[in-house]
């Protein structure tokens, strides 16, 4: 089975790779026009091209000590130009190189250490300030076109998803919920699901969101839709609503800090 990273390495020391292409089938039909040794009518061990992968230990593509990750010949029979010798695994490690410079524009560090808003000290006072971040919130909710996480995930899928691949978007979703989407999710329930959403969304460099109605004032494109409930998440405070009255929650025990309605 094909992974990230995958790649074609030829007799003729060239390799192909393209971001977003983690099936080996894909990449040979996206480049075989280029390279006549993609055109392989040999025997093996007489192939002109090998497939290969080079993956982290564990499958952990959160892992970025790339010279760790391992090279692979995805082939029942290694073809011969592969072990008569040559340089083709530093091809491929450079090709992994590159790679790396176009799927790793994500926040890596913050999603190998997520915030866990329950960990920091709320503020002793809910102020205006706060409350107005909730206000923008609120309105934000309303006004997506459909619901916060269909909107981050339609946007990673296709500004961000179609480069990473499904492995590297597997390893940061992980992270993110394990370390601290389940236990926001626990302590305060269903309705947080949007802020768990939004939080992850902001670790991604996109400049304009799925359902969002950039006509709107609320809204300009290059700027984070869901900046303000981010901005709570990171003072410590995640807005839980019941369909009637909001809330602000903040503490170890997710405790009710705030509520009320939205003027």
């Amino acid at each position: 089975m094909c992974k990230t990273f995958s790649c074609l390495v030829t007799r003729g020391n060239k390799v192909y790779w393209k971001a977003g292409l983690d099936r080996h089938e894909a990449i040979l039909s996206a480049f075989q026009e280029q390279d006549t040794n993609l055109n392989d009518n040999k025997i093996p061990p007489l192939n002109t091209f090998a497939r290969v992968e080079i993956v982290p230990p564990n499958r952990d593509y959160l892992n970025t000590d790339f010279g760790k990750w391992k090279f692979r010949i995805d082939e029942n029979i290694v073809p011969s130009f592969i072990t008569g010798g040559g340089d083709h695994e530093d091809l491929c490690r450079q090709a992994l190189l590159d790679w790396t410079k176009k799927i790793y524009t994500f926040n890596i560090e913050e999603v190998r250490n997520p915030i866990h808003p329950f960990k920091i000290i709320p503020p002793s006072e809910i102020t205006e300030e706060h409350l107005a971040l909730l206000g923008q919130w609120a309105s934000v909710r309303d006004s997506v076109w459909d619901s916060v996480g269909a909107s981050v995930g339609a946007s990673v899928w296709d500004s961000v998803w179609d480069s990473v691949g499904d492995s590297v978007w597997d390893s940061v979703w992980d992270s993110v919920w394990a370390s601290v989407g389940d236990s926001v999710w626990d302590s305060v329930g269903d309705s947080v699901g949007a802020s768990v959403w939004a939080y992850i969304g902001s670790l991604f460099p996109i400049k304009e969101w799925k359902y969002i109605d950039y006509s709107n004032t609320l809204f300009a494109k290059g700027k984070y839709p869901f900046q303000s409930v981010v901005d709570l998440w990171k003072i410590g405070l995640v807005p839980s609503f019941d369909g009637k009255i909001w809330r602000l929650h903040g503490g170890t025990d997710a405790k009710i800090l705030w509520e009320g309605k939205i003027k």
